[in-house]
């Protein structure tokens, strides 16, 4: 488990919740999604945090081209269960239709399939008519919201690279903006991105300096990247909180569950298809196992829709008869239904090249499923010695891995497995409590940008 540096002492008990507007603009235009990827999820989880309590002081903002719009409290809360119901999350993973027919296609009581997907619950015109009735027509404005000061937090990152929409802030004093930096990736590696992400995450963060009293982030390795940077922005004093994430209690609660028995030996890759994840590596290397056992090679699943710059992976997929019947795309799992398929798997892949925190690799570990993972500061930070690390580029050792792995018995699972055992993902109530200690103590913490924004 990640430990916070020595400066970020676990809160006080008797630190007191402050007044609070939290964004929820991405978390309803991801009604336009059919399942929520990770930042959803963790804007969904402070969101329940923040929002599902009877406080008349806290509540949900929105920003629109008029303005931000503040909701009354009972409207903020079903904002929030409008779009969990829309992604499935309260549903049982039997109830997944994806899912289903995933477990049948492995097991073989359906044909072999190459891409699943769930289709869409078509709330749209619900969502918006939702989003003018509550926010356009009825919400306030921040200052009478917050007449007497408080805080506005931001985890996903939309749309902080538009400075217009964050302007206000200039003109709510008593109102400091908190932001959660997911990572610096953009920058540090734009090459596994499209070429417009560099540029727009070059402006969230001129916005975080300019706006921001204070950030959030998940890892040690973003909190240093992230510092420098804004050392350059001459906003080396905003107060940087470091807060692993907690997992959803689904992926920590005893299940019981394992891969069926007429399903045969499969493995988990769970990301959006795209240059970062580093699919192309593990392809090759199923292409190799497919051609040595042939019917015999265990199942890839790649859990994830497909994203940019992806050709090649997608033409290995397409072209490549050997991967047909041994690797299955599957976009659209709900929350319980990835916990079902993850409790079944001989092994998590986690190939990235680069990442800010990887929550699939924290959610296995916290559901005792093994771990293969990229040798990356980020993964020895949130997994240490209790994953499998191998070289991203080291295709061979990749490949010796997973066969050794999906061997019956596998005395390397079973060693892996062992290390796992003893992981204790981030406990929310202590992340929750963190960052409101954290945004308790920034009421001070604007007049320090105060300089920058008059420059």
């Amino acid at each position: 488990m990640t430990q916070a540096p020595p400066s970020q002492p676990d809160p006080p008990a008797e630190i007191g919740a402050r007044p609070l507007i939290f964004d929820i603009t991405r978390l309803l235009l991801r009604v336009f999604s059919r399942t929520p990827n990770g930042i959803d999820r963790v804007d969904s989880a402070l969101a329940g945090y923040f929002l599902d309590r009877a406080d008349p002081h806290r509540s949900g903002v929105i920003l629109t081209p008029i303005g931000p719009r503040v909701l009354a409290p009972e409207a903020a809360r079903e904002a929030i269960a409008i779009i969990r119901e829309h992604w499935g999350e309260n549903e049982a993973a039997d109830d997944c239709p994806t899912l289903r027919g995933l477990l049948a296609s492995l097991g073989g009581l359906a044909a072999p399939v190459k891409r699943l997907s769930k289709g869409r619950r078509g709330r749209y015109a619900k969502a918006l008519h939702w989003i003018f009735r509550h926010a356009v027509a009825r919400g306030q404005s921040p200052r009478d919201f917050l007449a007497d000061g408080g805080a506005y937090v931001n985890v996903s990152q939309f749309p902080l690279w538009a400075d217009r929409y964050f302007r206000w802030l200039d003109d709510a004093s008593g109102i400091d903006g908190v932001f959660f930096i997911h990572d610096l990736l953009p920058l540090e590696t734009p090459e596994y991105f499209r070429p417009s992400e560099e540029p727009r995450h070059r402006r969230r963060l001129n916005t975080l300096a300019r706006r921001g009293a204070g950030a959030i982030v998940s890892t040690e390795v973003v909190r240093q990247a992230l510092s420098r940077h804004l050392a350059t922005l001459g906003r080396a004093d905003l107060p940087i909180l470091v807060a692993p994430l907690p997992v959803d209690p689904i992926f920590s609660a005893p299940s019981g569950e394992g891969a069926p028995e007429d399903v045969p030996p499969y493995f988990v890759l769970c990301g959006t298809i795209e240059p970062r994840k580093n699919h192309l590596l593990i392809l090759h290397a199923w292409r190799d196992l497919v051609a040595a056992h042939g019917d015999d090679a265990p199942h890839l699943i790649l859990v994830g829709a497909r994203g940019w710059e992806n050709e090649h992976i997608i033409d290995l997929l397409e072209r490549c008869p050997g991967l047909h019947r041994h690797v299955t795309e599957v976009s659209g799992l709900s929350t319980p239904a990835l916990r079902h398929l993850l409790a079944g798997a001989r092994a998590l892949l986690m190939p990235s090249f680069a990442e800010g925190y990887g929550l699939p690799l924290v959610e296995a570990l916290a559901s005792g499923v093994p771990v293969i993972a990229s040798d990356i500061q980020t993964f020895r930070e949130t997994g240490g010695a209790r994953v499998l690390m191998i070289d991203p580029t080291d295709g061979p050792k990749w490949r010796a891995a997973i066969e050794a792995f999906a061997a019956t018995p596998s005395p390397a699972r079973e060693e892996t497995a062992a290390r796992a055992a003893s992981f204790q993902p981030p406990d929310a109530a202590r992340h929750f409590a963190r960052i409101e200690a954290f945004v308790a103590s920034l009421s001070q913490a604007k007049a320090a940008a105060g300089a920058f924004r008059r420059k």
